[in-house]
């Protein structure tokens, strides 16, 4: 059990919200990550900066030298949270926990959801609906995505094409149905389900799929949402996974598809984390086994999107940044085209509301950062 002032490694693609979530829980967080965003750093306690992708050679070494260095500046950790960038990576995961105490989800575990064939053989044993799959070229691509084994977010999602299924990559059938996800808490036998979100995206010519943002709730239908909360019940008492994590769907009426899990906490931990108990604290509880009461949904709403740069910013200009806006660029900093610029956050009496404020909140913050950035 986490006590207020202990220190806690985070190690993630972007490592914001979880130092934001570890300060509400009033721990220290000590963050590794690829970005260095502004406000990140004013909430870390140590920082590093971690080289490239995740995976192996000299990335996971730098992954673990970054980890070995804030563990010895945090003094004694109570373990290492991983964020994003980790899913397919799960030698490097087993190489950090023979170092560091994870918190959340084993490297085994992670390896056995993520994969596709063994997610798609699970959810065929256990009578959970999920899309076809395919490794090899199939007749009718038009029917079908090509997906990156291991990968989030929907950028690497695209239409299929003919020809074999590139190395690393596969093909997963075209479903109807707009996107919702399940956010739960599991000790690794039971599970507690946190809310269910709605997701959008914003595509762009090479990524047509691209993750925008989410909105709580959700609006998942109640038979469909008990169906879902049974079929990830299944999956994790089949996996042990514990710890804060998601699951998402296709829901199109009362038909329903599983398309993966996410287990790590997610994307949506920004629009979560405003119970009255931080949810950092019970992901660190359920990781020991200690899933704890249910959580009250709050009255309002709250939606979050990333806002992504139109066109190539070569200087990010010194701004005085908006409260609603987290992962700020450091000023001087370059954003390529079709990149994240940062992400905006907006709430409102039920979630149209919510919804409508964000969109509006990421436009005008588009429009800031590319006018401040013209001026000479």
């Amino acid at each position: 059990m986490a006590r207020d002032g202990d220190a806690i490694l985070i190690a993630a693609q972007s490592g914001r919200a979880l130092a934001a979530a570890a300060r509400r829980a009033g721990l220290r967080p000590f963050v590794a990550d690829l970005f260095g965003d502004e406000d990140m750093r004013a909430l870390a306690a140590g920082y590093r900066a971690l080289p490239g992708r995740f995976g192996a050679g000299p990335a996971a070494r730098g992954v673990i030298a970054a980890l070995d260095a804030l563990a010895a500046e945090a003094g004694t950790p109570l373990g290492v949270v991983l964020g994003s960038g980790f899913e397919r990576a799960p030698a490097l995961m087993r190489a950090i926990a023979a170092r560091h105490r994870l918190i959340g989800a084993a490297p085994a575990t992670v390896a056995a959801l993520k994969d596709p064939a063994n997610l798609a053989a699970l959810c065929a044993r256990l009578g959970i609906p999920h899309p076809p799959l395919s490794l090899e070229a199939v007749p009718d691509p038009e029917n079908w995505l090509l997906k990156r084994r291991g990968a989030s977010g929907g950028g690497h999602i695209r239409p299929a094409g003919p020809g074999p299924v590139a190395r690393g990559a596969y093909l997963q059938r075209r479903m109807p149905g707009t996107a919702r996800s399940l956010t739960i808490l599991a000790d690794g036998r039971r599970i507690l389900v946190i809310a269910d979100t709605a997701q959008w995206t914003a595509p762009s010519p090479a990524r047509p799929f691209r993750y925008a943002g989410a909105v709580e709730p959700g609006g998942m239908p109640p038979g469909v949402r008990e169906a879902a909360t049974a079929a990830v019940a299944a999956l994790v008492e089949e996996t042990g996974l514990c710890g804060l994590a998601s699951a998402d769907f296709l829901v199109d009426g009362t038909d329903w598809w599983l398309l993966e899990i996410n287990p790590r906490p997610g994307a949506t931990l920004d629009v979560l984390d405003r119970r009255t108990e931080p949810l950092l604290a019970r992901h660190i509880d359920a990781a020991g086994g200690r899933l704890g009461a249910t959580l009250a949904l709050p009255p309002d709403a709250v939606a979050t999107q990333i806002c992504y740069a139109v066109e190539r910013i070569p200087l990010v200009p010194p701004l005085a940044w908006p409260d609603f806006v987290m992962d700020r660029p450091l000023a001087g900093s370059r954003i390529p085209a079709g990149a994240p610029i940062c992400t905006v956050r907006a709430s409102g009496p039920d979630a149209q509301a919510a919804r409508s404020e964000v969109r509006a909140r990421a436009e005008a913050v588009r429009a800031l950062i590319h006018r401040e950035g013209d001026r000479p």
